[in-house]
């Protein structure tokens, strides 16, 4: 239980004989001169009682007396009530969390929840777009494991739509002859060479698929094509697994580098097989209509505000739609895993689709009353013109691209004569990476914002650069304590070390709500604020010389509290920490 938690059952135990018939809250104090808490019920519970809200505040103060624990306690304007931890219990609570870091978290859920945050699409190059889902999506992962939840993520890859046969459709052009398209041949398709390598397949997609916003005749043969894919047929599905292979390999290299895993690696097309059980289910409930060829389903509500279009469930040219391949996820994933939550994470550009797939679900009862599917959009990235970021020459930038603009950045930073060459490369890269989530992770989610290389790998200001920087410091503070029993505080100097101790306690509150709003920025600041914070104290005193040998080892103690919380909250972000830089 978090500290702050205890200390609020602890404060009203002491007030239960009052009778208040009301929970007193225990919140950070808006004034830290007057102490380090605040209790504002007063004023609620005297227009309850019809009392004066001082009168109400003695009588807390009363109670508060008798613990040992509080000090200097008393009363400010009409009844806000402030107090400060004494020396010896703040010693006690930040040794505790010293003993297990668990000791300061709050598990909030046992649910099991899955995650869709990937939304790679197969043959097409991973691009900025996706920094965003995989970092956030990631991050969120992470945190929800740690407060308790059962978390299942996919990468979900687009791989089953139109995209796909226009890739093989230009294959088909290109390669005429590949036995792929011999109706005849009886032979084993593994055994063929497919003359196509990943980056083959990302100048073939862009290629395609301006090819067909020209030409009608080849539009069309590339949904033919889709079509045949969606019913397995010999030899185009066989040379789409194929592509999937090697196009997959690719993809998960990028995540890898980005520190982005994932439990499944599934797609639209691991749906499939659920997609006519799916459609037979709105059928049996008589939501399907027939729309000039093409069936739709109906999901607008008398309360909208604004126009809903109806869900497009099969094409009038028998394929299916990307909302069908979602609903059949949906179905797939109740049979398989039953989850309490399903999370979905794009961008904002999705929203309508998404209220269309969750509304249509919950028409055809495909989830269960009290399974909650929740779509997680996001703002995008912008250029220093305050437009989506690009390329030089106008151009969507590709994921490898954009870390290989960071890499060069790092790289420059990095001091020879610390960091031996054989590691420069790896260093460079953490630091790269590291810098890239902080900046990508550090507004609210859904705030779009300016992406700065220069300013990115800075190892001044609020970036992920200094906050590596000032990890590998602490860390190599504690090594030279090597030999030193710092095992416990037990002194605290003043008010620079009790702020560091106060600000522990607040962690929980912080991922508490970086959980509730589904969002990061939360956590980023308070890390960045802890190790700022550290790094004043650690710059006005001098650790590992002082004379005063309790000081010195509650000082190290303290340090490793500190290094303990901030590996963990890095860690949260998905933030490697490079050992020298």
């Amino acid at each position: 239980m978090r500290i702050i938690k205890e200390l609020n059952k602890r404060v009203n135990e002491l007030v239960k004989d009052l009778d208040f018939d009301e929970e007193l809250s225990i919140v950070t104090s808006a004034r830290p001169d007057l102490g380090d808490f605040q209790i504002n019920n007063s004023m609620n519970l005297a227009k309850k009682f019809q009392k004066n809200p001082r009168e109400i505040a003695e009588s807390i103060v009363k109670e508060l007396e008798k613990d040992e624990a509080l000090k200097d306690i008393n009363i400010a304007g009409p009844g806000f009530i402030n107090f400060s931890l004494t020396d010896e219990f703040l010693e006690e609570v930040i040794n505790r969390i010293s003993d297990n870091i668990e000791n300061n978290i709050d598990k909030v859920s046992s649910k099991k929840i899955i995650m869709d945050y990937g939304g790679a699409n197969v043959s097409k190059a991973l691009h900025v777009g996706h920094l965003r889902s995989a970092n956030i999506g990631e991050a969120l992962k992470r945190l929800a494991r740690l407060l308790g939840c059962n978390v299942i993520s996919d990468a979900h890859l687009g791989d089953f739509g139109r995209p796909l046969g226009l890739v093989i459709l230009e294959i088909k052009k290109r390669f005429p002859d590949l036995e792929f398209f011999n109706e005849n041949y009886e032979g084993d398709y593994n055994n063929i060479d497919l003359p196509i390598t990943n980056a083959d397949l990302e100048e073939i997609y862009p290629y395609a698929s301006a090819k067909a916003k020209e030409d009608e005749t080849y539009l069309e043969e590339a949904r033919e094509i889709t079509l045949k894919l969606q019913k397995h047929e010999k030899g185009y599905y066989e040379l789409w697994q194929k592509i999937i292979g090697i196009s997959k390999e690719d993809i998960k290299k990028v995540y890898d580098e980005l520190n982005v895993d994932f439990d499944l690696w599934e797609g639209e097309s691991d749906a499939a097989e659920y997609i006519e059980d799916t459609i037979k289910v709105f059928e049996d409930k008589n939501l399907v209509k027939e729309s000039e060829g093409a069936k739709i389903i109906e999901v607008k509500k008398e309360d909208d505000k604004l126009p809903m279009p109806p869900l497009l469930l099969v094409k009038s040219n028998e394929t299916v739609s990307y909302e069908t391949t979602d609903l059949a996820t949906i179905y797939e994933r109740m049979k398989k895993f039953n989850p309490d939550e399903i999370w979905y994470l794009t961008d904002e550009r999705q929203t309508l689709h998404f209220e269309q797939v969750f509304r249509a679900a919950r028409l055809g009862e495909i989830v269960n009353n009290n399974t909650v599917l929740e779509f997680i959009p996001f703002g995008t990235m912008n250029g220093k013109d305050g437009k989506p970021f690009k390329t030089r020459d106008g151009g969507v930038m590709t994921l490898k691209e954009l870390m290989q603009l960071i890499y060069v950045e790092t790289d420059k930073r990095i001091n020879e004569e610390i960091v031996e060459e054989n590691k420069r490369e790896q260093t460079a890269k953490d630091i790269a990476i590291s810098s890239l989530k902080f900046a990508d992770l550090l507004p609210f989610r859904r705030t779009d914002y300016v992406f700065d290389p220069d300013k990115f790998a800075d190892l001044d200001g609020k970036t992920g650069a200094y906050l590596l920087y000032s990890t590998i410091r602490i860390k190599s503070l504690l090594n030279k304590a090597e030999g030193i029993d710092y095992e416990k505080i037990t002194k605290i100097s003043g008010a620079a070390d009790r702020k560091i101790m106060l600000m522990l306690l607040e962690m929980p509150k912080v991922l508490e709500k970086a959980y509730s709003v589904k969002s990061l920025n939360d956590i980023c600041e308070y890390v960045y604020n802890l190790i700022a914070t550290y790094n004043s104290f650690y710059a006005e005193n001098k650790i590992i010389t002082c004379p005063d040998k309790d000081l010195q080892t509650s000082w190290l103690a303290l340090s490793s509290v500190v290094y303990k919380t901030v590996i963990l909250l890095l860690d949260i972000l998905g933030m490697n920490i490079p050992e020298k830089m």
